[in-house]
C-alpha cells in the first residue's frame, strides 16, 4: 500500500527533522516558510501558503509563532491595507544560515538506506507523484497543474 508507506516516510521524516533541529525549536512547516520568505521577500500570506502547500488558516499560526520569535516580521502592502507582507529579519536569516548545515543532515539521514546512484531517481520520482496529484491536494500548489 504506497498511501501507507508514504505517510509512515513522512512520519519518519518528521521525526528525523526534528531530533537534528531540536536545539533550534522549529518544525518543518516553520522551517518551510522562513525558507520560502527568504527566497521571496515582501510575500503575502495567501502566496506563501500556496508555496509551500499549506492552507491559509493554518500558516496563519505559524505565521505568528514566526514573527513572535523575531524571525519574521509582517509590514503593510502598499496596494491593499488587508494584506500583511512577510519579510525575514537578521534574526530569522541568522536561524537559517545555523540551520542549513543541520536541515542537509537530516536529508542525508532520510535517504541514506537508499544507494547514492538511486537518491536522485527517487526524489524526480517523488517530485512526480507529488506534481501530478497537486490537484487533488486540500493546499495545491498554485502553477502545478497538468
Amino acid at each position: 500500500m504506497p498511501g501507507h508507506r508514504i505517510r509512515r516516510l513522512q512520519q519518519i521524516a518528521v521525526a528525523i527533522f526534528l531530533q537534528e533541529t531540536e536545539a533550534f525549536g522549529i518544525t518543518p512547516i516553520q522551517y518551510a516558510a522562513l525558507r520560502a520568505v527568504s527566497d521571496h521577500p515582501g510575500i503575502d500570506q495567501r502566496t506563501l501558503a500556496g508555496i509551500i502547500g499549506l492552507d491559509v488558516s493554518t500558516l496563519g499560526g505559524v505565521v505568528d509563532r514566526l514573527a513572535t520569535r523575531g524571525w519574521l516580521k509582517r509590514g503593510p502592502s502598499l496596494d491593499d491595507r488587508r494584506v500583511k507582507l512577510l519579510t525575514i529579519t537578521v534574526k530569522g536569516k541568522k536561524l537559517l544560515g545555523q540551520l542549513e548545515p543541520v536541515v542537509a543532515r537530516s536529508q542525508e539521514r532520510i535517504l541514506a538506506p537508499l544507494p547514492k546512484a538511486k537518491r536522485a531517481e527517487f526524489a524526480a520520482m517523488l517530485a512526480l507523484l507529488v506534481d501530478a496529484n497537486n490537484e487533488h491536494s486540500r493546499a495545491p500548489v498554485p502553477g502545478k497543474e497538468r
